[in-house]
């Protein structure tokens, strides 16, 4: 069974910072991407970050370069978002994601097949 499982989010202060972990089990970890997404109430979910595993190549969305940064290890099956520079409207409940096929490279919903439940990050200014 395929399972990913977020964890780390939590109510952090604008400027502040916070990990975000992704664990994964059900599938052999090198040969998917693990992306991030986020949704924030009344928006629709967007991609945030995505990273191959295999050679570590890695894709930010325009509103988090500088500020995130996605890793992985792979000998603990997971994936990782650390951010930083917090902003009120990075708040959103934050979502990791499977593939074992990225044509673009990107955070792309539709391109990724399983998914966490979730984890609420809240920035309070």
């Amino acid at each position: 069974e395929v399972q990913l499982v977020e964890s780390g989010g939590g109510l952090v202060w604008a400027g502040g910072s916070l990990r975000l972990s992704c664990a994964v089990s059900g599938f052999t970890f090198d040969d998917y991407y693990i992306g991030w997404f986020r949704q924030a109430p009344g928006k629709e979910r967007e991609g945030v970050s995505c990273i191959n595993p295999t050679d570590g190549s890695t894709n930010y969305a325009d509103s988090v370069k500088g500020r995130f940064a996605i890793s992985s290890d792979n000998a603990k099956n997971t994936v990782y978002l650390q951010m930083n520079s917090l902003k009120p409207e990075d708040t959103a409940v934050y979502y990791c994601a499977g593939t074992d096929l990225s044509y673009s490279g990107r955070p792309l919903e539709y391109e990724y097949d399983y998914w966490g439940q979730g984890t609420q990050v809240t920035v309070s200014a």
